[in-house]
């Protein structure tokens, strides 16, 4: 059999992510759709198939010429230096369609269609052209005779949609027009008075028309959450799950009818990034988060089993760990001394996640910056204080250069004196999961070398928990028995290193409520900052009077 996929077009919808990469080629499981839709017309016999292109020709020829191997057929582009449309393209391959009945196909859609099927009941029914409808509310228009024959395809919101898929014979090069652009739904309009185009309706299918954004991350979404679960595509139930600080969102993707084989998961949390171009942020971000988040997990440091990813698509599926996060837990405890011990147990695996961790992490899968560094925490700390918080949020109009001394002492006592591991740099309740008695870290892609001390000021001075002071003057000292500093001088080193990262840290929180409440219009966060402007007025109290910090101290104690 034979077929010529459709992919020339401009993708326009798609923009500004098509102005880099054909449609064609934007990956479902980090294959090209372009690459499954080979798959498919192979499943169902086809051995030669063309493929016409326009827009960004080369990167698609080169996809091509790069993966022969693994398609068992003869392949090859044609590139058309204009558009021909729909129907002047097939018009375009009828010397190479024109002694057998052939497929075309849009190169934008992903079915779990059985293309066999289709061909057989169009060689049944003896016409020039079978068209697979399908029942699409959106995009229903597609009048179809009760006896199965289409009668005209502008009846919007009546009949079904039209998927793209066809099957042609090839008299049908008979009844096309002289001119070289033109469209096949005008040619099939005037064929369907003769009864020459059938429908062929498919019911109980999964089919997607990835022509939106929408559409693409629904469709790949859904195909790695069948994949990883080894379920039918139409068996997923993808249901969005509550979102965090970041741009991404999340997702539960669960079978509707439970697997008997109990080695398959039950479920798998889906993170979604959004479409990640090469070379962009949100790319780096999804890729240190799979580095980091492979290394910690062959290290035996608990945090969720990566399931599988797609780093154009942005997509990461993981372990699905439930929805109890240790802020939950915290809230559940009877006394403080129930706190202590939920949060002593934390220390440990945060020590743990320390010196596992640091052994054999490579610094380039980290983003941003590969250690916690002194100008990490004048930009990403201090500078962002400053900026969305004390001027953004709070109106001041306050010169960071008024403060830049006293900012650049405490990013110099921040660093003195730390016990030097893989610092998580977000470890806070909302970050840590308890499944089954045990907890787990997630959102480790900021992860990279540094104090232990600053996870740990994450930790005790979390707005989410609000720990008594007492109780976190007995954790710190807990964590440095654990360290083994027994001595005084150890032990005050420790100590002053964890006061600064308490501070830095409760800066750069409060410039993350700020920033997510105003320009990210996320405004739960902004119940959280009385609470981090409490923290932070406490800190620069107790700490040592050193005159250098005058000015940043004065600023504090205004907010």
């Amino acid at each position: 059999m034979k077929a010529l996929i459709l992919a020339a077009g401009f993708g326009t919808r798609l923009l500004p992510y098509t102005r880099v990469i054909p449609k064609p080629l934007f990956t479902i499981g980090s294959l090209p759709v372009l690459g499954h839709t080979i798959n498919l017309l192979v499943r169902s016999g086809c051995r030669q198939i063309i493929i016409n292109t326009h827009y960004l020709p080369d990167l698609i020829t080169d996809y091509i010429e790069n993966s022969k191997e693994q398609f068992k057929a003869n392949i090859r582009c044609i590139y058309e230096p204009e558009i021909l449309g729909t129907g002047g393209a097939i018009a375009n391959v009828k010397d190479f369609m024109a002694d057998q009945d052939f497929f075309v196909i849009n190169a934008d859609v992903a079915t779990s269609l059985d293309l066999t099927d289709v061909y057989n009941f169009h060689v049944k029914k003896r016409c020039l052209a079978t068209l697979v409808l399908h029942d699409r509310k959106a995009f229903n228009k597609v009048a179809v005779y009760p006896d199965g024959w289409i009668t005209g395809f502008n009846h919007p919101g009546k009949g079904l949609a039209f998927t793209g898929i066809q099957v042609l014979s090839p008299q049908i090069f008979d009844y096309m027009p002289d001119r070289k652009v033109f469209s096949s739904i005008d040619l099939f309009a005037g064929l369907c008075k003769k009864k020459q185009v059938a429908a062929y309706v498919a019911d109980n299918i999964f089919w997607e028309d990835m022509g939106t954004q929408a559409a693409y991350a629904r469709t790949a979404r859904q195909w790695m959450g069948a994949a990883v679960l080894k379920a039918d595509i139409l068996d997923i139930n993808i249901c969005n799950l509550a979102g965090d600080g970041s741009d991404r969102t999340w997702f539960r993707a669960v079978p509707k009818t439970l697997s008997k084989n109990k080695k398959t998961p039950g479920s798998a949390v889906i993170c979604d990034h959004g479409i990640c171009l090469p070379g962009s942020d949100t790319r780096a971000q999804l890729e240190a988060f799979v580095h980091i988040g492979t290394h910690l997990f062959k290290q035996k440091v608990p945090v969720p089993a990566i399931l599988s990813h797609d780093a154009f698509a942005g997509l990461v599926v993981l372990e699905d760990l439930g929805d109890t996060h240790l802020a939950d837990l915290v809230q559940q405890a009877k006394d403080r001394s129930a706190i202590k011990q939920i949060y002593r147990q934390v220390i440990d695996l945060l020590i743990l996640f320390s010196k596992k961790g640091a052994d054999g992490f490579d610094p380039a899968w980290t983003c941003q910056t590969p250690t916690y560094s002194r100008s990490l925490i004048l930009e990403k700390e201090c500078q962002y204080f400053m900026d969305a918080f004390v001027n953004g949020y709070m109106g001041k109009h306050l010169s960071f250069d008024d403060v830049a001394d006293a900012f650049s002492f405490v990013a110099q006592k921040a660093l003195k004196g730390g016990l030097q591991g893989l610092m998580h740099r977000d470890c806070q309740s909302r970050n840590i999961m308890v499944k089954n008695n045990t907890f787990y870290f997630i959102d480790f892609q900021s992860a990279r070398t540094g104090p232990v001390q600053y996870d740990l000021a994450s930790l005790l001075i979390d707005p989410y928990v609000t720990l008594p002071m007492q109780v976190q003057k007995d954790l710190v000292s807990y964590a440095m028995d654990r360290q083994g500093l027994g001595s005084g001088t150890a032990r005050h080193e420790f100590t002053q290193c964890f006061h600064f990262c308490c501070l830095t840290r409760n800066m750069q929180m409060l410039g993350a409520f700020a920033h997510l409440s105003r320009a990210k219009k996320k405004t739960g966060f902004e119940a959280y900052i009385p609470a981090a402007v409490a923290s932070l007025k406490q800190l620069i109290q107790n700490m040592e009077p050193y005159p250098v910090m005058t000015s940043l101290k004065e600023l504090i104690m205004r907010l």
